[in-house]
């Protein structure tokens, strides 16, 4: 499995790939570079880590240059009004046109009491 998933010159897969945790220093994930308050900011895909699955296809997470990253941009009023707005969008029940207190699931479609008002007046 190791054999399979190192590549550091990129022949097989086009990227250089490297097995799961052993990637080099000064490579991150978007994951890993938004802890750090960073982005990949345009940058390309510099390499990729493979964690081989027996079932399925392996996992994949891309890594980025760390030296490339470029700072998180700051949160406007007009982005967190317009996230509060969708937010608050998500949790309004389109049947009954309150405010939920939870993320209405897609699978309802609607709150919960509305989905099940027989269960609702039983209780």
């Amino acid at each position: 499995m190791f054999g399979k998933c190192f590549d550091p010159t990129g022949a097989t897969y086009g990227v250089p790939t490297y097995p799961w945790r052993y990637a080099p220093d000064g490579l991150a994930t978007r994951r890993q570079l938004r802890a750090r308050g960073l982005r990949p900011g345009g940058q390309p895909v510099a390499a990729q880590v493979l964690r081989p699955r027996y079932r399925r296809g392996p996992l994949v997470a891309y890594l980025y240059r760390v030296d490339r990253a470029k700072p998180v941009r700051p949160m406007t009023p007009g982005k967190r009004a317009a996230l509060a707005k969708a937010m608050c969008a998500r949790r309004t029940c389109p049947n009954c046109r309150t405010d939920a207190g939870y993320v209405i699931p897609t699978s309802l479609g609607m709150c919960v009491p509305c989905a099940y008002p027989e269960e609702q007046c039983a209780a």
